[in-house]
């Protein structure tokens, strides 16, 4: 793993836990999650774009869902015993929350990756996902600094954070949502998720809570359906 990586691994997970990602077993990351509903500026169609019309998974084509992956991965890669993005399963998370309580940013979403895919191609004669990942990372940048051209709405810089904190929310949130696959998340960060009880051992330890069994929301669904 290079120190680029390195460097954007450790912020991520230093916000997530800082941001309380690890606060209870029901979370979608509080000062994360509080991203205001992203809208068009007036007269602005948002009819759907071109070649975007779903067909894969719950809401993301095949086409898109390859761009959300390889971008989400870029933010949080993952490396041997650290699980990353695409091994959190953060691209099943946002697919799922487009197609539900992330409805209203399903025209943001299109817009945003045409005109990423747009500044790929000006760029560097590819799209994203055919990028080496050094010019990925250095296509994301140019989103995060605002430098990117072809961006109306959404701005560069709303999309690239928007992204990011999704990706995030996909890495740490309950895996009842889609993401944080196999707890993967929660075990990066040293969260035990819900417990039925600690020993007094446990609660006098100063290290880490690394004990199973870890569980989530998921856990309570057959008894809300019964």
């Amino acid at each position: 793993m290079t120190k680029h990586n390195e460097s954007r691994r450790a912020f991520l997970v230093g916000t997530a836990v800082g941001a309380g990602a690890v606060a209870g077993a029901g979370l979608v990351p509080a000062a994360l999650a509080q991203t205001p509903p992203q809208h068009p500026p007036a007269g602005a169609t948002t009819a759907p774009v071109p070649g975007h019309s779903g067909g894969h998974g719950a809401f993301l084509n095949d086409e898109d869902a390859a761009t959300v992956a390889a971008f989400t991965e870029r933010l949080m890669p993952g490396a041997p015993g650290k699980p990353g993005a695409r091994d959190a399963g953060v691209l099943n998370y946002i697919d799922l929350a487009l197609a539900g309580a992330y409805a209203d940013l399903q025209d943001f979403y299109r817009r945003g990756l045409t005109a990423l895919d747009a500044y790929s191609r000006n760029t560097y004669k590819e799209s994203f996902v055919r990028l080496d990942p050094a010019r990925q990372d250095e296509v994301i940048a140019a989103l995060e600094q605002g430098k990117a051209t072809g961006f109306t709405w959404p701005t560069a810089q709303a999309f690239f954070n928007t992204v990011r904190t999704h990706t995030m929310e996909g890495m740490f949130a309950d895996p009842i949502y889609g993401g944080n696959k196999d707890f993967s998340g929660w075990r990066l960060v040293g969260f035990p998720g819900a417990q039925p009880a600690f020993s007094a051992a446990d609660m006098k330890s100063k290290d880490a809570y690394a004990g199973a069994p870890i569980t989530g929301l998921q856990a309570q669904a057959p008894m809300r359906r019964g």
